[in-house]
């Protein structure tokens, strides 16, 4: 346990480097936007096209990792829907809702496949972002159609889709397996080019993280706050491990599977939330709430999955 927490905790600093930095003075707080902006149109996929382009994906199961991590998703999804008149009830608002659905099913891709680089190397970078191309696409189609059915905005058919075909962690991902799969080798020098980018992209990227949390708003956590934590932290981590486990992956996959459920959700979904009609504030809160959570819980998370791996 302290050699996963000891290995974490680098990835975790600069979490909190990223929150001092937005509360400092030192940068201009007109950065930040642009930043981000940056790092989700060309920094985050860069480092999935270069991941996923030059991956080997023998001997892992793709199959299997595929049914578990989509199964996990469209099973956490369907009982989300189920349980919405319960919830609308209770007082939970269409906009409210969506945030619970994109901070329960949504997952923070920069911190998992900087802790993955940490602990597996290369091995580690491949498999996340194996998982990262099988479920990116169902993620944002699930999130999306929520958002457009219950964020109170456009329910055009079209908006649905143009988000889908645009999304640019969809297209990296699918321009990576293409060009791996179909034996595609890029210029040299533009690989190169992709390539430093991508380095770029972990550090930065986590960086931007801790800059995007909303401290003030997670003091005092909502219920919904509560229940969006539970559900990704908890919830998330045991479907997907045990779907994992019940369809033999086991070793070193069946860990890092582990590692990708337990991290907390991405920050784009922010975004997401103001633009088409979600609860952003409660999203906000819920992110930083999970971030926080789950530097105590991936370490346990990762010794438990290590140790059923093992068994």
């Amino acid at each position: 346990m302290t050699a996963i927490f000891e290995s974490i905790l680098p990835v975790f600093l600069l979490v909190l480097l990223g929150v001092w930095l937005r509360r400092s003075r030192l940068i201009d707080q007109g950065l930040w936007v642009g930043l981000e902006q940056f790092g989700y149109y060309f920094l985050f996929p860069a480092l999935l096209f270069s991941t996923l382009a030059k991956a080997d994906f023998t001997g892992m199961r793709a199959d299997a990792t595929a049914v578990a991590a989509i199964g996990s998703v469209t099973l956490m999804s369907i009982a989300l829907l189920l349980v919405w008149p319960l919830l609308r009830n209770n007082g939970i608002s269409g906009a409210t809702f969506t945030s619970i659905f994109q901070t329960a099913t949504r997952w923070n891709a920069f911190i998992a496949l900087a802790i993955a680089e940490k602990l597996y190397g290369a091995l580690g970078l491949s498999l996340t972002a194996l998982v990262m191309a099988l479920i990116i696409i169902p993620i944002n189609f699930y999130n999306v159609a929520v958002l457009v059915w219950f964020g109170g905005g456009s329910r055009g058919i079209g908006l649905f889709f143009l988000r889908i075909v645009t999304n640019p962690l969809i297209v990296a991902s699918a321009l990576g397996i293409l060009c791996n799969l179909a034996g595609i080798e890029l210029y040299s020098p533009v690989m190169r080019t992709i390539d430093m980018l991508a380095s770029a992209s972990l550090s930065l990227g986590l960086i931007l993280v801790g800059a995007g949390l909303k401290i003030a708003d997670a003091l005092k956590p909502s219920a919904p706050a509560v229940l969006a934590v539970a559900l990704k932290l908890i919830a998330m981590p045991i479907f997907m491990v045990a779907g994992s486990a019940l369809l033999g992956i086991s070793g070193d996959a069946l860990v890092i599977i582990g590692l990708g459920a337990a991290v907390p959700t991405a920050m784009n979904g922010y975004i997401l939330a103001k633009q088409m009609g979600g609860d952003a504030e409660l999203y906000a809160a819920v992110a930083t709430i999970q971030t926080a959570v789950s530097f105590f819980t991936i370490p346990l998370v990762l010794f438990v999955t290590g140790y059923a791996a093992a068994g």
